[in-house]
């Protein structure tokens, strides 16, 4: 029986959703999408009030199921996989299995992260077949749910964003480059970082969602970097930062595939995932394990040219040409699992 799979997830761009279905079409596996936002469609007091009173609960959330379900009596797809905290309910999950169609979860958030706990999506994971999570802390709270079959899968990248940058001139050159690159929202955990390199003199250059309301860490805030803007900071920053989310409790990130696809040198934070992925210290990325490490390594490989154009090549081969990281890899082992 041929593969048809439908996506329950974000199509915007740089969003999981999106990179499962472009992987999907380079197999010319089919794959109708439903976007999650339309769960949420509302005017804004009904979207505040649901999200404050009702625990996150998206305000179309019963309205949204209705329509997966249309949708999957129309497509008859073979697989539903939806990517991270979807607007499913566990009704909606029984029905689709009772149609023969199986139901997996890319869990891309940890759902008990503060952050994106919500009283509608814990209950409804217990109704999936296979939930799939890049990060090994989640899989004891999986497995107590004694539902769905849990297997752990990292994150990966997509070949069609994240990618070396065209030929550049020296103007833009010089526009892109920077010394110490961070790519990602401002964390407290992680803005504390910031100001241990601030302190020993390094020159940030600090990409992401908030770090322009850090007064002491304001002057560092660069704005949003759209897919073309990423891969030449990338490229173009002597020393890339990888660290992982402590408030989703991760071992690796999406940047951890992200940044070698581009080919930038890498200082990444040390944990057992990262090893797992790179390898041995110097031989794809450094390490660092404290904020005075990080300073001491980033000097290091700012001082050494050579040392991160080794690295660089290093990390993409690694990471794109010998490893499987794709999200159509990523893709592919889905659907075996759940076939």
């Amino acid at each position: 029986m041929k593969t048809k799979v439908l996506i329950v997830g974000n199509p915007r761009e740089t969003h999981v959703g999106r990179h499962f279905v472009n992987g999907a079409r380079q197999a010319g596996i089919e794959i109708p999408v439903m976007d999650v936002e339309e769960a949420y469609r509302a005017p804004r007091l009904i979207r505040s009030l649901c999200w404050h009173l009702l625990g996150h609960r998206p305000a179309r959330l019963n309205r949204f199921n209705a329509e997966v379900i249309q949708c999957c009596e129309r497509e008859q797809p073979t697989l539903v996989l939806a990517t991270g905290i979807a607007p499913l309910t566990g009704p909606t999950l029984q029905r689709l299995r009772s149609m023969g169609i199986t139901t997996a979860n890319f869990l891309t958030d940890d759902p008990w992260n503060h952050n994106h706990r919500t009283t509608w999506f814990l209950p409804s994971l217990h109704d999936y077949d296979q939930v799939f999570t890049p990060r090994r802390a989640n899989i004891p709270e999986l497995q107590a749910l004694q539902g769905p079959q849990i297997h752990y899968l990292p994150f990966a990248y997509a070949p069609e964003i994240h990618h070396p940058p065209g030929p550049m001139s020296d103007d833009e050159k010089r526009q892109w480059a920077s010394e110490v690159l961070f790519i990602g929202g401002a964390d407290p955990d992680r803005a504390a970082v910031m100001r241990s390199l601030v302190s020993q003199g390094l020159n940030l250059s600090l990409w992401g969602g908030y770090w322009d309301r850090m007064k002491d860490l304001r002057a560092y805030a660069r704005g949003h970097a759209g897919p073309d803007a990423f891969c030449k900071l990338v490229a173009g920053a002597g020393v890339n930062l990888c660290l992982v989310r402590r408030a989703n409790r991760d071992g690796h990130s999406m940047r951890s595939f992200e940044l070698p696809a581009v080919g930038g040198s890498l200082l990444v934070e040390d944990t057992p995932e990262h090893r797992e992925i790179f390898g041995q210290d110097g031989e794809c990325v450094c390490y660092f394990s404290s904020p005075g490490e990080m300073a001491a390594q980033a000097r290091l490989l700012l001082d050494d040219p050579v040392m991160r154009s080794r690295l660089a090549r290093n990390v993409q081969e690694r990471i794109c040409h010998t490893g499987k990281n794709s999200y159509l890899d990523r893709l592919l082992t889905i659907v075996s699992q759940c076939g």
